[in-house]
């Protein structure tokens, strides 16, 4: 039986199950467990399946994104956690970018006392704070207004950021894991890349509940990241699988 034909029929048993052992899957293929193990990496690396202790089970897929006013109250402390590490990294005089978001959101707050940066961001809330409460330059990228989550979205304001050149980019996700950064909302891929793309240095934040899910767009390669900052609750798997990647995996929050 060739690879090919192996991941379509575990993805068909997967999806049948939900969840099946190591130990499972070799005895229904015939073949072995070491095997299966690069079958089921090379699965999980395409976002097809996600690897569980023992096993594999279906990628958790998100149909659509929470609103702004949903996402503020969950996580509110491992965001917080993951703003204040982030906001170590960011040198004096630098021009950032802050990706839409509430994880970006509390990074913002910790800057209110910078009088040195100039900001560049999509999102109308970082705006608006960082306009009233803090003496920051600020540049909003403009463009088509997605109301659910304050932001500006689409190809004009990726050419906003294509005029730009960017010290740190700070991006958010909707939802990720090792093969990259996952949205729902085709609109927001372009902004995206087009941050990544002008920006010297590239640091995902995004707490560990998004990790291991995946949705329709694959916005960005977790390759194209230089730094991932999460906090603490990222389970052991995560953690040895995200350690062993080109990027600094950084936990924020207490032990």
């Amino acid at each position: 039986m060739i690879p090919t034909e192996r991941h379509q029929q575990i993805m068909a048993l997967v999806a049948e199950r939900g969840v099946m052992s190591i130990a499972e899957l070799t005895e229904r293929l015939g073949v072995s467990h070491m095997t299966i193990r690069r079958d089921v990496q090379k699965l999980e690396e395409q976002g097809a399946v996600i690897s569980v202790s023992g096993g594999v089970r279906t990628a958790e897929r998100l149909a659509t994104e929470p609103s702004h006013l949903a996402k503020t109250s969950m996580y509110s402390e491992e965001k917080m956690a993951i703003g204040q590490r982030a906001a170590q990294h960011i040198p004096s005089d630098s021009c950032i970018y802050l990706d839409a978001g509430t994880t970006t959101l509390a990074l913002a707050r910790e800057l209110l006392a910078r009088d040195d940066l100039l900001v560049v961001t999509n999102d109308f809330v970082i705006a608006r704070l960082l306009m009233e409460g803090s003496d920051c330059r600020l540049i909003h990228t403009g463009g088509s207004v997605c109301r659910e989550n304050r932001s500006s979205v689409g190809d004009a304001a990726a050419r906003t950021l294509r005029t730009l050149a960017i010290d740190i980019a700070f991006i958010s996700a909707s939802c990720w894991g090792p093969r990259g950064l996952y949205t729902p909302d085709e609109h927001k891929v372009p902004v995206k890349q087009a941050a990544c793309d002008v920006s010297s240095k590239r640091i995902l934040l995004s707490d560990s509940s998004k990790y291991n899910k995946i949705a329709t767009w694959l916005a960005l390669p977790l390759t194209r990241f230089d730094q991932v900052i999460t906090d603490r609750q990222l389970n052991k798997t995560g953690r040895e699988t995200l350690s062993a990647g080109s990027w600094e995996l950084i936990l924020a929050g207490q032990e």
